[in-house]
């Protein structure tokens, strides 16, 4: 693989060399083929959702700038250059050298992330000193193949057909004359046997032949060779599609239920998003918002529920207008029962400014939203949930009261201490 750009969210990239102190710089070729990239995946109305994933203006003074926005993970144009998008996390210590601990603090976020491979996740095992956003996936994929053969490949039933010496299964009669029309000793015949070369193994054999081509990680090469040899008995897929659609996941199969989407992923160049591209570009994205919601619901799960309290994560149930037919669904992102106790959280992937006048940076919209949770679960208790940041390190407690009977209460999660924090807002919570 080629060159790797690596950047955070909201950072500038121009192709101004005068500015190339103050914002990340890259040739005008290459910058080119950014905006390129850009408009093919925002060009159609499918991508409609991610369409505000970069953003290119003109900046004055500078020129034409990209803007980085709500997606986080890695890039790669047609021409090989790779952009690493890593998300903006305040770190208590400042200084994060090669982004080493924003990489395995946001690798921990996406353990939360439904389908990622994370079961057989060794955090100090991973090279992140070493290792783009995509070789890290590439190893991540590779520890869980390493767990699946420590099980063992599962075998199953594989129709074959073959021509032997002995009979067995079906006589196919049309194919046996014309193949043993001077050998009455043969028999061509179709038939079960149990291996292990099912569809499953297929693609993941299939996944382990393209990673090889791809990485450019002697660790990763030499994990992929070593794991291809506990695969000889299984022929690479020939069809991913139909592959595909024969994967049953049961409680037989549940070792392969990470490592199928993630196959998908690297074989078909997709991402967890809506991103497709028409040419070879890839986007392995992921959206902010939805990593941190995923992961701070998972966390107070398990903070919470030791304590006796129900936790569910995008609850339903509730809608905003009941006449003349449901309508406007409620889904808040955290809700929280015990007894006749009921806890309201919303996450929002944010940074918040230390200025009361201006509402802390806080959206009118997100606040009517609390205030209509409040008034449909019939409970007061309102949390908002945002990471917390340089500026308000420290902050003073910020709540809001309406006056009839529903409080807003602000909390800042720290990430990178995350359980130290979660302890925190069960203090104030129990208080």
């Amino acid at each position: 693989m080629n060159k790797v750009l690596e950047v955070r969210e909201y950072d500038l990239i121009t192709c101004n060399p005068d500015y190339s102190d103050v914002y990340h710089y890259i040739e005008k070729p290459l910058f080119d083929s950014l905006v390129a990239f850009i408009h093919e995946f925002t060009g159609s109305e499918e991508n409609a959702d991610a369409i505000d994933f970069m953003k290119c203006f003109t900046k004055k003074n500078v020129g034409d700038v990209v803007s980085i926005r709500n997606y986080v993970g890695l890039i790669e144009m047609q021409n090989g250059f790779q952009i690493q998008i890593l998300p903006k996390i305040d770190l208590a210590r400042g200084e994060d050298i090669g982004n080493q601990a924003t990489k395995r603090i946001f690798l921990r976020m996406l353990r939360s992330m439904k389908d990622f491979p994370s079961k057989e996740f060794h955090d100090a095992s991973l090279k992140v000193d070493r290792m783009n956003l995509y070789e890290l996936f590439i190893n991540m994929y590779l520890q869980e193949v390493r767990q699946l053969l420590k099980h063992g490949l599962r075998s199953g039933y594989v129709n074959q057909e073959d021509n032997l010496r002995f009979y067995k299964g079906k006589l196919l009669t049309k194919e046996h004359i014309k193949q043993n029309y001077a050998h009455s000793e043969r028999f061509y015949l179709s038939f079960d046997e149990f291996a292990p070369n099912r569809p499953e193994n297929r693609l993941v054999k299939s996944t382990l032949l393209k990673l090889a081509q791809l990485t450019s990680s002697a660790e990763n090469s030499k994990e992929i060779r070593q794991l291809l040899t506990g695969f000889e008995l299984v022929q690479p897929s020939t069809n991913y599609e139909k592959d595909f659609a024969c994967v049953t996941i049961d409680r037989t199969t549940k070792d392969y239920e990470t490592l199928i989407p993630w196959s998908k992923v690297f074989l078909f160049n997709k991402s967890f998003t809506t991103f497709s591209g028409k040419t070879q570009s890839r986007a392995l994205l992921f959206p902010m918002e939805s990593v941190y919601e995923s992961y701070i619901a998972g966390q107070v799960k398990k903070m919470f529920q030791p304590e006796g309290w129900m936790v569910s994560s995008q609850h339903k149930g509730y809608y905003l207008f009941e006449e003349p037919r449901r309508q406007f669904s409620l889904r808040p992102d955290i809700v929280m029962k015990k007894e006749s106790r009921i806890v309201i959280m919303d996450t929002k992937w944010k940074s918040l400014i230390p200025d009361e006048y201006k509402n802390y940076g806080i959206s009118q919209s997100d606040m009517y939203q609390m205030y209509a949770y409040s008034k449909k679960y019939r409970t007061p208790e309102i949390w908002l949930l945002y990471p917390i940041n340089h500026e308000m390190r420290g902050h003073k407690d910020i709540r809001f009261d309406s006056g009839d009977g529903t409080m807003v209460n602000v909390f800042f999660v720290d990430i990178e201490k995350i359980s130290d924090s979660m302890e925190q807002l069960r203090t104030r919570i129990d208080n």
